[in-house]
């Protein structure tokens, strides 16, 4: 067994999306290589609904797969093919946009006006960009939970992990998407085959991941006392983790534990050509799709 080490610690920034939704990217929209076959994550977590009410009007999705997560809240949605429906809390959303299909998104909050979920873009090879779109809608009672000896829980999404099989299948990335929590001071080794890239996003709590018996955390500024000053701290709330290669991720949860999603898939290690919300291989693939926007041909007819 080898530990994956950790390549990067990096704070996911704020940013504005949709009809001016504040929300935080972990990562998005530069080298596409490196979480391949993963090209976006976004945090949309709120307290206000001012923040987030307008929510991400019409717009184009081709060449990827969005896979929606609600923690708090609800999200309406629907698309130009006449699918509609709700997200609530616990809840999944895995859409193939595949050809090409019109979606919109529109988050509530919950009855304190609160709205927290997660927007991951997964790429889809260069034999199934055109393939007819569809939706995997799965509810939180439908998602499997596993509980260790020393309280760990585990929500296995998708892929198979301590025996349980997520739900959600057929997905070109063959990803692993769980959502783990694990109790104050408890030390944790986590397997994920060797050929898949890996991630982390801390989003409650902090957590050591590491490749040493005695790991440092990300470098962040601090004021102390007045004065900005850098320090070592454990990788906490917002903070996506990056892992090079290895069959296993070891962490150590913090004082008050930690709750995060560990996330791995299969590299494409195809070309990108990339535009918004639309993931092709060429430049000249990526045009043909700005002309079939303009031309009313993007959305293709089922056969």
């Amino acid at each position: 067994m080898s530990i994956r080490p950790t390549l990067e610690t990096r704070a996911a920034k704020q940013t504005l999306e949709g009809a001016g939704v504040k929300l935080y990217r972990a990562f998005g929209f530069q080298d596409p290589s490196e979480l391949d076959p993963f090209l976006l994550f976004d945090d949309f977590r709120n307290e206000r609904p001012q923040d987030f009410e307008r929510g991400f009007p019409w717009h184009p999705h081709r060449g990827i797969e969005t896979i929606t997560y609600v923690l708090e809240g609800t999200v309406d949605h629907g698309d130009s093919l006449g699918n509609v429906g709700t997200l609530g809390a616990g809840d999944v959303q895995w859409m193939t946009a595949g050809s090409g299909i019109l979606h919109q998104e529109m988050p509530h909050g919950n009855a304190k006006g609160q709205m927290h979920g997660f927007q991951l873009w997964g790429n889809l090879p260069a034999s199934q960009k055109m393939t007819a779109p569809r939706y995997q809608d799965v509810t939180s009672r439908d998602i499997p939970v596993v509980t260790d000896d020393d309280g760990t829980t585990v929500r296995v999404i998708t892929g198979e992990f301590w025996g349980k099989k997520g739900p959600v299948d057929g997905i070109a990335a063959d990803p692993q998407y769980l959502d783990i929590t694990v109790p104050a001071g408890v030390r944790k080794t986590f397997r994920i085959d060797t050929y898949r890239r890996a991630f982390a996003y801390v989003f409650q709590g902090e957590a050591a991941f590491a490749d040493a018996s005695a790991p440092s955390g990300v470098l962040l500024e601090k004021e102390i006392a007045g004065a900005e000053v850098n320090i070592r701290d454990l990788s906490g709330d917002r903070t996506l983790i990056r892992f090079g290669s290895g069959d296993e991720v070891t962490m150590q949860a913090g004082p008050e534990g930690v709750r995060f999603l560990l996330i791995s898939g299969a590299p494409i290690d195809e070309p990108v050509a990339w535009h918004g919300p639309i993931v092709m291989n060429t430049q000249a693939e990526l045009r043909q799709a700005m002309q079939d926007l303009n031309n009313g041909t993007f959305i293709k007819p089922a056969h």
